[in-house]
């Protein structure tokens, strides 16, 4: 036979028997050799690998992060009130070998073991709170127990659970309308207890301003009364001592300031003897 026939045959044989023999496993990979369905080798580091063909397949797993985005579920909390919890978990392969032999490398299969471990311990976990504990309070710690209790339950899958999140927390209908009506009439109650402290302190500063406002005007009552007395001590004795200067002269200053308040009007009229002393300075202005 022609040597020019046979060489391009020999190499198509030999290329495909080393094709054959050989597989590549990439970084993010996580590979298992089988024989007849039985596993003979998993501890592979990425690169260039040997089997024998026909004898040995591989197959291959994604050993990166994976995400369980589980459909929301029912729950029955501490009061016996229902929600509906959505939540999702990040998990990947730690030992391929038991993985493989717990879930047979099925993803579908692993999602469902992996949801119901999940569901567990989240039926567990919001059997022991109230609502109000489960949306407003324990949330962080729900998650922190929840990872830890599926990481130790899933680690039978050959996987391990990084991280379990609760997405969101719904009411079903028939139970929201209740709760809202119950956290309405505690909101009120505190606007109450808010609105009666307001109306407490007020009060008291109130009674206070009052009571300062008391303290001050009688202060300024005194300190006025001491001083219109002091000033008509002064006017006294300045009228005492004008009189003593002239008392003639004061008498007279006195009547012309008694007339001019008394007739300043015109429409005054006074009924009194002509012989009055009111008038003894128009007879004679000596006032005798």
């Amino acid at each position: 036979m022609n040597l020019k026939t046979i060489l391009p045959v020999l190499v198509a044989v030999i290329g495909f028997a080393v094709y054959s023999s050989t597989f590549v496993v990439n970084q993010w990979e996580m590979a298992l050799k089988l024989r007849l369905g039985e596993i003979v080798d998993s501890d592979y580091e990425p690169g260039l690998h040997f089997k024998l063909p026909i004898v040995h397949n591989v197959s291959k797993f994604d050993g990166r992060i994976q995400t369980l985005d589980a459909r929301p579920e029912r729950f029955i909390t501490l009061e016996k009130k229902d929600v509906i919890v959505d939540s999702y978990v990040k998990w990947r392969i730690t030992n391929v070998a038991l993985f493989f032999r717990s879930t047979g490398g099925s993803a579908t299969k692993t999602g469902r073991l992996l949801a119901e471990r999940i569901n567990t311990s989240l039926r567990d976990e919001f059997g022991k709170r109230t609502i109000q504990e489960v949306i407003s309070g324990d949330r962080t710690e729900i998650m922190a127990l929840l990872t830890k209790q599926s990481d130790s339950q899933a680690s039978e899958l050959g996987i391990e659970v990084l991280d379990v999140r609760i997405k969101q927390i719904d009411l079903p209908a028939e139970v929201s309308g209740s709760v809202y009506e119950r956290m309405r009439a505690e909101r009120e109650r505190v606007a109450r207890d808010l609105r009666a402290k307001g109306a407490e302190a007020a009060e008291k500063i109130r009674a206070s301003a009052d009571k300062e406002r008391t303290i001050i005007l009688a202060n300024a009552y005194k300190v006025a009364e001491e001083e219109r007395g002091v000033g008509d001590a002064k006017s006294s004795a300045v009228y005492a001592a004008a009189y003593n200067t002239n008392r003639e002269f004061y008498s007279f200053y006195r009547s012309l300031n008694a007339y001019k308040k008394v007739f300043q009007g015109g429409q005054d009229i006074m009924v009194l003897e002509p012989n009055s002393e009111f008038f003894r300075y128009f007879k004679s202005q000596l006032g005798k």
